[in-house]
């Protein structure tokens, strides 16, 4: 993600969306307040279509995949690493073997692939649709039917408020309820009554007193509304009547390679069934007479975040999930702060050892994260705190975060203290490694549960060892600090790395 890189008009902004039935390129450039359009590729990869029944990714799945990104990055050639964002959705969520892929995709295409939370994507979405949209203080509903996922969201202006991700979508619905694409009265039935079922979980969140303006975003809704368009019904929404409209000329069709509809591509008719009986489910659940068809989407949500940190701290929406978090879970946010105050002034010791570069700040801002949210499995478990706090990060789905910087925090609150080993330290991960000795150091000095006396104490970097400095009088003073410190310094013996504690006289 950029952090510090001037957007003007000749800056060029890419967006990759690896969806689940399609992966879709858009470039562009940021002018007057817009993204202007300078290319688009989409291609229907169908990755959702081909996950085996342990949630692998089959490998033509990877290799169709692979050789599609092969060619984004053609034209991607000579954009700067910080104006790409690259982003992979629910099927690489649910993907057992998902790192594999991520590895190959990342060197296909040139630029890391970040695999979003499901309400990372919504608040993406959001961003995309409310950016195309003439301004207003209309509160919006904002739906995605995507190849494995639906998105919702409820937002005012370009506010996202709530948002949720639920796994009903066009490919795994055409897959489950219209095997063989046999498109009956009872399958559709079926498919509608299934996808009701997930909806009831968000149906009293997204009520009709909620909103004011309905908006139906990207593929499924956007085909439909093509097919209605080209059949005559009005263009830029879908209503109950075109629905039914297009189930019963579907139903005649009796299977989807035989639906002859103008306005249907051919990439869509594996999949309309499903994505249909979904759409229709939606309107039924949640009281919808009339679907606004808007043109944004989660890749222009990508381009307009881009904008948006290089113009602002986009670390706000990260800290305000991080400490929803920690309320939901009742963290003491006094001993909170005072191990955050403390990672972050033995962090800062280190600056002069490290390379101080944009992964520098970076990794600040998550041990921060880390501090703030250490103790939230305390909430379950005293005993086993660090691992269901690790636990709840790495199953929570935060505004902000990808998968991959959720993990380092699950990661950071599991190691912040006990036995090291549980976590597989790579030696050439430097800078976790430094994060992770200063959240753990962080947690001793703070062990009183007040703040601590840091006068008298600093840390260094040296090789593949961590050097805390003190006085014999410092830990005299602090006997019980000592006799931890004496405990970490045998933990770290175990890994590749090492900590020193260098005592001297005064």
């Amino acid at each position: 993600m950029a952090k510090n890189n001037m957007i003007n008009s000749e800056t060029l902004l890419a967006a990759v969306d690896l969806g689940s039935n399609s992966f879709r390129l858009e470039i562009g450039r940021y002018a007057g307040g817009q993204i202007q359009r300078v290319d688009y590729i989409k291609e229907a990869v169908r990755q959702g279509a081909d996950l085996d029944a342990d949630r692998n990714l089959k490998q033509e799945a990877i290799n169709r995949g692979l050789k599609c990104l092969a060619r984004f990055a053609e034209s991607l050639k000579g954009i700067p690493k910080e104006h790409v964002r690259a982003v992979a959705t629910q099927t690489l969520r649910e993907a057992r073997n998902r790192d594999e892929f991520i590895k190959l995709a990342n060197k296909a295409l040139g630029y890391k692939i970040e695999v979003i939370s499901g309400v990372e994507e919504a608040r993406l979405i959001y961003q995309g649709v409310s950016r195309l949209l003439p301004q207003s203080d209309e509160r919006r509903l904002v739906i995605d039917i995507g190849g494995r996922s639906t998105e919702f969201i409820l937002g005012q202006q370009f506010t996202a408020h709530t948002t949720d991700s639920l796994r009903v979508g066009s490919v795994a619905w055409s897959l489950k309820y219209f095997p063989d694409g046999e498109l009956s009265e009872q399958h559709f039935y079926r498919a509608e009554i299934a996808a009701e079922s997930f909806l009831d979980a968000v149906a009293d969140v997204y009520d009709r007193q909620y909103w004011d303006v309905a908006y139906g975003a990207s593929g499924t809704i956007g085909a439909i509304a093509d097919i209605l368009v080209s059949a005559g019904f009005k263009e830029g929404q879908i209503t109950q009547k075109g629905l039914d409209w297009l189930r019963n000329e579907l139903i005649r069709a009796k299977y989807a390679d035989r639906v002859r509809l103008a306005g249907i591509k051919e990439d869509r008719k594996a999949v309309i069934g499903g994505g249909l009986s979904v759409l229709m489910a939606i309107f039924d659940i949640l009281k919808i007479d009339t679907l606004m068809v808007a043109n944004g989407a989660l890749r222009h949500g990508l381009l307009y975040d881009m904008v948006d940190e290089a113009q602002h701290d986009m670390s706000d929406i990260r800290e305000a999930s991080v400490k929803l978090l920690a309320n939901r879970f009742s963290v003491n946010a006094t001993q909170a702060a005072h191990v955050k105050e403390t990672a972050f002034y033995l962090f800062d010791m280190l600056a002069s050892d490290l390379d101080q570069t944009e992964e520098f700040s970076e990794q600040r801002r998550i041990l921060g994260w880390a501090a703030q949210c250490h103790e939230i499995g305390s909430a379950i478990s005293h005993t086993e705190s660090h691992r269901h706090g690790a636990y709840i990060i790495d199953n929570s789905e935060l505004m902000g975060f990808s998968q991959s910087e959720l993990h380092r925090l699950s990661l950071l609150v599991l190691g912040h203290h006990g036995k090291l080993k549980k976590l597989d330290l790579a030696a050439n991960d430097t800078s976790f490694i430094v994060i992770l000795a200063c959240i753990r150091l962080a947690v001793i000095l703070c062990h009183s549960r007040n703040k601590p006396e840091l006068k008298g104490i600093s840390l260094h970097l040296h090789d593949n060892s961590i050097q805390f400095n003190t006085t014999q009088t410092w830990l005299q003073n602090h006997p019980q600090t000592a006799y931890l410190l004496e405990e970490e310094v045998i933990s770290w013996q175990k890994i590749n790395w090492s900590l020193m504690v260098i005592i001297s006289p005064t």
